[in-house]
């Protein structure tokens, strides 16, 4: 029986719960925005529940991929930071564990995950794909739900705009007006009626309408009638009164799938070996039109062959002398005749290379989807070589930071692969190229945060660049000094004071020097002020130990001795008078 190492099942057992928890968030927010994408083609229609929910199993089995890679970058992510915030991922480290040892079981986990993501994307979504964009189709096919309003319009039956200015409870329309246009616009009929009832027939393919007390108006127009010198003519027209009278509209309210295997021939629905199949026979077919189309315009440029007379003897004419000595009728004929031969091949031309085009956009459709079988899996590694090391760095756990920064990753990285995407599909770059562009951009990203966070760096710590910047601008904390509670040396106060003195007349010799303000704009170390600031640093830690209030509170009025170079920049001069005028001052207190 395998039994797996306490820290192995300790980070299983940490990740996967998170893991499982991410993929579910993020899989219900793309099924959401796929939802809002195609939301018209759903609301109005009558479709039922079970037709709905199918759409919504395939809705978010196609959505699979797109979600994995999010979950893995944020589970990671989350993950390391929980770690690194309740410092266990130091305590690892300080065990002597590494960092690499610590990620190995997620490591051999998100492997088999994207193993499993590539059998998916290959065996199961091209499945996915024909049942969803034909479930799709179908219900952009359907006819809207017959739902007509008060006072308005209604134009969603084919051939017939209704109006009703009051709806009854029981079913009966008062007041309406109906324009049938079936027939065509120059044969319109206009019919009004008090009241009417509309109902669907027992097969939902027509709709039965009964009109009561109305009139129907509809012109007589002939052929002759349409002319423009009849315009101003009176047209005839046809007027009638009814008590009842019934219409029968086509109107087919059924649901009615489409045939799917349409779908199942295009790159959507076919899997690595029958896309490679298709790519070598397209790719042959390609090859063969070119072939072809060479020929033709070699058999169409040279078809005239000269027979009866051998190369050696055959009569070579001057082409130029016999046009010049042609009449103008006959140079405008031969000119004629050949723009007239020359726009017939280029036309014929332009119509062969949009076939060539046209095959070589299938191709690349196929050879992107050939390769997307590949990049989910790819991104799952990716995305995980980013979030465990940059959580490791960064050590914030929780929903806060890392999802932030795993939303911003991810619209970086979803940018990245449309814009490739694109590139490929309309072969500005080759079909490799575009697909892997994102995981080629990401790729170094994802090294360098692995190295970073093996060596403990402290590069994506926020504290560090504070710091670094408080250190720029010459803001710097105060320095704190407490009483101890135990005292084992008390200070030697003469000896004290004696270095105090000297180290107040350093500061004033420094401050008298005349190249002082190089400092101030140079990134190079100072030797001498760092001497004045190590001996400053020793005064303070001696006179720590003393029991004297006074003394104490007045060591808290040195500057912290911190940054590059010690005391540089715009800060230099300053904090060498502090440090002087407070020497001066312990001494004298001493």
């Amino acid at each position: 029986m395998l039994r797996l190492k306490r820290l192995y099942r300790f980070m299983l057992q940490t990740f996967l719960p998170l893991f499982i928890m991410t993929f579910g968030i993020c899989l219900f927010i793309v099924l959401m925005q796929f939802i809002w994408r195609y939301i018209d083609d759903m609301v109005g229609k009558g479709l039922g529940m079970s037709v709905l929910a199918e759409m919504f199993l395939y809705a978010a089995l196609f959505l699979v991929p797109m979600a994995l890679p999010l979950a893995v970058l944020l589970s990671s992510l989350m993950t390391f930071g929980n770690l690194g915030e309740r410092l266990e991922l130091l305590a690892m480290k300080s065990a002597g564990v590494s960092l690499i040892r610590i990620m190995r079981p997620l490591i051999i986990l998100i492997v088999c995950v994207s193993t499993g993501a590539f059998f998916f994307q290959n065996n199961m979504i091209p499945l996915v794909q024909v049942k969803l964009y034909g479930l799709l189709y179908s219900m952009r096919q359907k006819s809207p739900e017959l739902d007509i309003p008060q006072g308005a319009f209604y134009s969603e039956i084919t051939g017939f705009n209704v109006y009703v200015k009051e709806k009854e409870k029981s079913g009966l329309l008062k007041d309406m007006m109906i324009y049938d246009y079936s027939e065509g616009f120059n044969n319109a009929r206009v019919i009004v009626a008090d009241s009417g009832r509309l109902q669907t027939s027992t097969d939902k393919k027509f709709l039965a309408l009964t009109l009561y007390k109305g009139e129907s108006f509809e012109n007589l127009n002939s052929e002759s009638d349409r002319r423009p010198q009849a315009k101003a003519a009176a047209v005839p027209y046809r007027r009638e009164s009814f008590d009842t009278k019934e219409i029968l509209i086509g109107f087919d309210a059924n649901f009615t799938r489409v045939d799917e295997s349409f779908l199942q021939n295009e790159y959507m629905g076919k899997n690595l070996k029958s896309l490679q199949t298709s790519i070598d026979s397209m790719t042959l077919r390609l090859d063969s039109i070119r072939d072809i189309n060479v020929q033709n315009i070699l058999t169409a440029s040279y078809r005239r062959t000269i027979t009866g007379k051998t190369i050696e003897t055959a009569a070579h004419a001057d082409f130029d002398s016999l046009y010049q000595a042609a009449s103008h009728a006959e140079k405008a004929g031969i000119l004629s005749r050949a723009r007239s031969s020359a726009q017939e091949v280029k036309d014929q031309y332009a119509i062969r290379s949009l076939t060539v085009a046209d095959e070589a956009q299938r191709i690349r459709r196929h050879f992107t989807e050939w390769h997307k079988k590949f990049t989910v899996s790819a991104a799952c590694l990716l995305f995980f070589f980013i979030g465990a090391p940059l959580g490791a760095i960064i050590r914030k756990g929780g929903l806060g930071v890392p999802v932030i920064i795993s939303i911003f990753l991810f619209i970086f990285y979803y940018i990245l692969d449309n814009i490739g995407l694109k590139m490929a599909r309309t072969g500005v770059w080759e079909a490799w190229q575009g697909m892997w562009f994102s995981a080629a951009v990401l790729a170094p990203l994802g090294i360098f945060l692995t190295y970073k966070a093996v060596n403990d760096s402290v590069i994506l710590n926020a504290d560090t660049y504070l710091n670094a910047l408080k250190n720029l601008i010459g803001i710097r904390s105060g320095r704190k000094v407490e009483m101890k509670e135990v005292i084992i040396y008390s200070p030697d106060y003469e000896a004290l004071r004696i270095r105090l003195e000297k180290l107040a007349s350093d500061c004033e010799s420094r401050l008298s020097a005349r190249r002082h303000w190089i400092n101030r704009f140079t990134f190079r170390k100072d030797t001498a002020a760092m001497q004045l600031a190590a001996e400053m640093e020793s005064i303070v830690e001696e006179l720590g130990n003393s029991d004297r209030i006074l003394i104490l509170n007045k060591l808290m009025d040195y500057p912290l001795a911190g940054g590059y170079g010690i005391w540089q920049r715009w800060q230099f001069r300053r904090e060498i008078q502090i440090v002087q005028r407070v020497s001066r001052e312990l001494a004298e207190m001493i």
